[in-house]
């Protein structure tokens, strides 16, 4: 997906600033990043899934109960049958056993690492492109404009914070992989990173407006069976809240001010009501987090206190069930 409120900056105006093509945004003459983390989460992910492939192999371990392997040519990196994974990937063992998130072994088998470990695995090679793809399109910009380390946080604790969610909400038989949560967690940064940079915005409603519909669009694909929408969710409203902390600019000509002679009122750098954005979404996210691994570790079910909540990840029509 394109970031939709910037685009590559055309000839420097007077007082070093420069414009968008698109004229939503009007940004500081901060140095750009080159973007290496993002790719280097690419690799990462599609290593993780080709050793899980490696170790999977299909043709020695699949019973042939649910047909036969797909690919076959490929040796141990063929799929399993497209009865069991129609995504063209590995089983669900094979997902268990590399680090899943499975709701008994996180909470019964004290093993949180998997809240973690999930977002580096994928169902399968639809799975893994559609993920990689976005990744590439939303976090590269990203990086470029606010850095590696910023970006990284991010994208991390969204996974995290993902997989907290899908966990509260998650049936004890069912497991849950893929990097969705990290990346709802870029686009929820990217809203609030709009919202605490409102002053150095052109056409911000245009803006707004765009990101709300790509935000909404993914969002409902969610409703559809066997997509893990509590982890969408979970990972945008963790990235929402760390865009505030992390994705601040400076007001619009606080750069020049710097230069002005030592006798001249200086602007603040960033303006006061950013300040407490940055206050209320630390405590929210510290809050939320920290409520959420409470009663994830104390067993606890989202479905059994919220009766409409199975409703956000997936709705029932004519012509499919839900799983939950």
């Amino acid at each position: 997906m394109a970031d939709p409120e910037r685009g590559p900056p055309e000839k420097p105006r007077p007082n070093n600033y420069s414009y968008n093509s698109n004229q939503y945004y009007v940004g500081t003459s901060e140095a750009q990043w080159t973007s290496w983390l993002i790719p280097m989460f690419v690799v990462a992910n599609i290593v993780v899934f080709i050793v899980a492939m490696i170790i999977n192999n299909c043709p020695k371990h699949n019973l042939g109960f649910d047909g036969k392997c797909v690919a076959k040519f490929l040796g141990r990196l063929s799929f399993q049958p497209l009865k069991e994974n129609p995504l063209f990937g590995p089983s669900s063992k094979t997902l268990k056993k590399l680090g899943a998130l499975d709701w008994f072994k996180v909470v019964h088998g004290h093993q949180g690492w998997r809240l973690f470990t999930c977002m580096w695995l994928h169902a399968g090679v639809i799975h893994l492109l559609v993920n990689m793809l976005s990744l590439i399109f939303i976090g590269i910009r990203l990086e470029q404009q606010f850095g590696f380390v910023r970006v990284g946080i991010i994208y991390l604790l969204s996974g995290f914070g993902g997989s907290i969610l899908f966990a509260l909400s998650i049936q004890s038989n069912n497991i849950s992989v893929g990097a969705s949560g990290a990346l709802f967690g870029l686009l929820g940064a990217m809203l609030s990173e709009l919202i605490t940079n409102w002053s150095i915005y052109t056409n911000k409603a245009a803006a707004l407006l765009t990101l709300i519909v790509i935000i909404a669009i993914n969002l409902a694909v969610g409703i559809l069976p066997h997509v893990g929408n509590f982890a969408h969710i979970g990972g945008f409203l963790t990235g929402f809240l760390l865009g505030f902390i992390f994705l601040l600019r400076p007001q619009f000509g606080w750069i020049e001010s710097r230069n002005l002679p030592a006798n001249t009122r200086v602007k603040s750098k960033h303006k006061a009501y950013q300040y407490v954005l940055v206050v209320v979404a630390s405590a929210l996210l510290i809050a939320g987090l920290a409520t959420g691994l409470v009663f994830l570790f104390k067993g606890e079910n989202l479905n059994k206190h919220c009766g409409w909540c199975h409703y956000l990840s997936c709705v029932p029509t004519s012509k499919w069930r839900c799983w939950n």
